[in-house]
């Protein structure tokens, strides 16, 4: 479903990612893991659209999207959770769900009834000023809104900053049922060990913006194998 082939991509003259190549396969949660500021939040980013790659490619369902805008990829079926959540603080819940709605243009079916079904407690504040919510609801209110549209992928960059153990179990638990309810494809990138393995079947580590391994279940099963990339 996504392919990035020997993408570069950084800020001005600055390189962050370098010839990063990887492939996510439908019906995968594929994740991406390593310390602070080695290029995660940059490489979601790129495949995006935020950040434009100075060399390399990016396919999406066999599409070639190298060039293509955010909003235009998004209308492909990219569903994106951004790092902080960026919800509409003054916004109600129900709005900030409301403008997903763009997402994959050629889905026609608005998926309302799974996401209260998932996080019931946005069903419960439909009315509630986004901003006022905690920061694991905001969490919940992110991913519901890219979800609403039923993406074909979607794209979560540190689904567990700033959020309290418990609430993370459960987005981590909820991620896992909707892929497998509702097949949507999922790629994340994350520094916390145990949402990387609850949810990944299998984990790229990045360090200093290249791809250094790949890590199958089993790896994924050795805490040893996981935390040399993580940890400081």
């Amino acid at each position: 479903m996504l392919e990035l082939t020997d993408v570069t991509a950084g800020y001005g003259t600055t390189p962050i990612l370098r010839d990063v190549s990887l492939s996510v396969e439908r019906g995968e949660i594929v994740g991406v893991m390593g310390k602070n500021g080695v290029g995660k939040t940059t490489l979601v980013k790129t495949i995006m659209g935020l950040v434009e790659p100075t060399s390399g490619s990016i396919e999406f369902d066999g599409t070639d999207v190298t060039e293509l805008p955010a909003n235009e990829r998004a209308t492909l079926g990219v569903g994106y959770i951004p790092q902080g959540r960026d919800v509409f603080p003054k916004l109600t819940v129900e709005q900030n769900i409301e403008m997903g709605e763009t997402i994959n243009d050629g889905e026609k079916e608005l998926l309302y009834d799974h996401v209260y079904e998932y996080f019931p407690i946005l069903e419960e504040r439909t009315d509630q000023k986004a901003g006022t919510l905690s920061g694991g609801q905001q969490q919940m209110l992110a991913i519901a809104r890219a979800l609403v549209a039923n993406p074909d992928i979607l794209l979560l960059d540190e689904p567990s900053e700033g959020i309290q153990p418990s609430i993370v179990q459960q987005i981590s638990e909820d991620m896992q049922t909707i892929n497998d309810e509702l097949d949507v494809t999922v790629l994340f990138v994350e520094q916390n060990l145990g949402v990387i393995r609850e949810m990944a079947d299998r984990c790229y580590a990045v360090e200093r913006g290249e791809i250094v391994d790949e890590l199958g279940p089993a790896q994924l099963a050795d805490e040893e194998a996981i935390v040399e990339y993580l940890a400081v």
